[in-house]
């Protein structure tokens, strides 16, 4: 279950590292990894806008003038690359309202060409089921499980009842490193044809893994 993030910060999972420091400032928690987010070259499928508009810095969390918001459908996925290589623990949401809120969100990380035709063949690495609540909510995940991350792909397979899906924020928290070369980024497909996109039956919450 996620815990509703405010200013401080108090963890319902143990499994990641306690070499950071728990602290908060005005540009949010001390391992807020937004300044390492390639936002130029953040993709969202199957949106209504740029991914990028979802991916807000910390005083901006709580903004729902700008949003995310599926188009064709309520199935939305949203690739996030980075500036270096991530030791991910924590994933930040504010989503909804209501029944625009997604069922839950699957993460997958370095498949930084994700698209429907793949999630429905691959297991996430963890996944989360996501409540009806307009705060942040703050969801830890397994941090051995997402070392070295170079890139983390977003599913959210169904909204909770609405016609879209909607995403106010995205934040992420971890440990960053410099890599020690740049690699080439392929901008693949920003504006997906929604003629071609068909709902992937069987992914309202069925994915075949048993984490959560």
């Amino acid at each position: 279950m996620p815990h509703n993030h405010h200013d401080g910060c108090s963890h319902e999972s143990h499994d990641h590292d306690h070499d950071h420091d728990h602290g908060t400032s005005d540009l949010g928690p001390n391992d807020n990894l937004f300044p390492h987010i390639d936002r130029a070259n953040v993709v969202a499928l199957n949106a209504t806008t740029e991914g990028s508009v979802a991916i807000k810095p910390w005083d901006q969390r709580n903004n729902e003038e700008v949003f995310l918001e599926s188009d064709a459908d309520d199935q939305l996925i949203l690739r996030i690359p980075f500036t270096g290589s991530v030791r991910l623990r924590s994933l930040l949401l504010k989503t909804g309202p209501g029944d625009q809120t997604p069922t839950k969100v699957a993460l997958f990380s370095n498949q930084p060409s994700m698209d429907f035709n793949d999630v429905s063949d691959k297991a996430p690495v963890q996944e989360f089921d996501i409540p009806q609540d307009r705060n942040v909510a703050e969801y830890a995940v397994k941090t051995a499980k997402f070392n070295n991350v170079s890139s983390l792909t977003l599913f959210f397979p169904a909204s909770q009842g609405a016609d879209t899906t909607r995403i106010y924020y995205v934040g992420l928290l971890g440990h960053w490193t410099e890599r020690k070369s740049d690699p080439v980024i392929t901008v693949y497909e920003t504006q997906a044809n929604l003629a071609d996109h068909e709902k992937i039956q069987g992914t309202d919450g069925n994915f075949s893994t048993t984490q959560s």
